[in-house]
């Protein structure tokens, strides 16, 4: 067991068993927390130095410590090193994104076509995530009514990661024009994981805290307001 492996075991001991009062977070932990959230981008432009030895182990501890239904875990990560099964991905999604480019309206495909969406071959660090589905863990609690609850903890478990890396000073960019069923065999995964997203992860070649999409004029964020109801 490496150090971290056993930092992060003592400190779950601790979190579960000897803590009796939460942690008190400050005014400038709370604005260092507001700078996180608006600084983690969808990178899609990454340099190519490699990550330290351990890097995405530690990203992916710290993404269990999400939320999931029933106490289920139900992600399941593939870290790819292969360079065959790299290359795979790679067309699979170059075939799609030609899809995704002749399905966008003629105003919007010359500047869709200028758009690079994927970090593919410059990210060092490559992880698909899969939902499992028929995870025993959890006895069914909570997702009778609503199995897709399983893959929203999965989400939660990315975004969680996303956030782990972006403190680290670190890019992630989440591939979704990618075909499931592709994905399923290029990895040779069971076929009753549920493809949930490819993240690429490496150092940003440029640090912005506007989305790209919204830079590029295709689309903008709204008030908070324009989501909240109120019954």
């Amino acid at each position: 067991m490496d150090s971290f492996s056993q930092q992060f075991e003592q400190r779950s001991k601790k979190r579960g068993g000897e803590r009796t009062e939460p942690p008190a977070f400050d005014a400038q932990f709370r604005a260092q927390l507001f700078d996180l959230l608006k600084w983690r981008r969808d990178v899609r432009r990454f340099k190519r130095d490699q990550l330290p030895p351990g890097t995405i182990e530690r990203l992916i501890a710290l993404a269990s410590l999400a939320p999931s239904v029933g106490l289920s875990e139900p992600w399941r990560f593939v870290v790819i090193e292969d360079a065959a099964r790299r290359a795979a991905i790679r067309q699979c999604f170059e075939t799609c994104n030609e899809d995704a480019l002749a399905a966008q309206s003629p105003d919007r495909s010359s500047l869709y076509a200028r758009l690079k969406l994927a970090g593919l071959d410059d990210a060092p660090g490559q992880i698909a995530v899969f939902s499992d589905r028929a995870t025993a863990q959890g006895n069914g609690l909570g997702r009778l009514t609503m199995p897709e609850t399983l893959d929203y903890s999965v989400a939660i478990a990315i975004h969680t990661l996303w956030l782990a890396a972006r403190a680290e000073g670190l890019g992630l960019g989440w591939v979704s024009i990618l075909d499931p069923a592709r994905m399923t065999a290029i990895l040779d995964v069971p076929q009753d994981w549920r493809f949930i997203g490819h993240l690429c992860i490496g150092y940003p070649a440029q640090a912005d805290d506007m989305p790209a999409l919204e830079r590029a004029g295709w689309e903008h964020r709204h008030p908070p307001g324009h989501t909240l109801l109120y019954r």
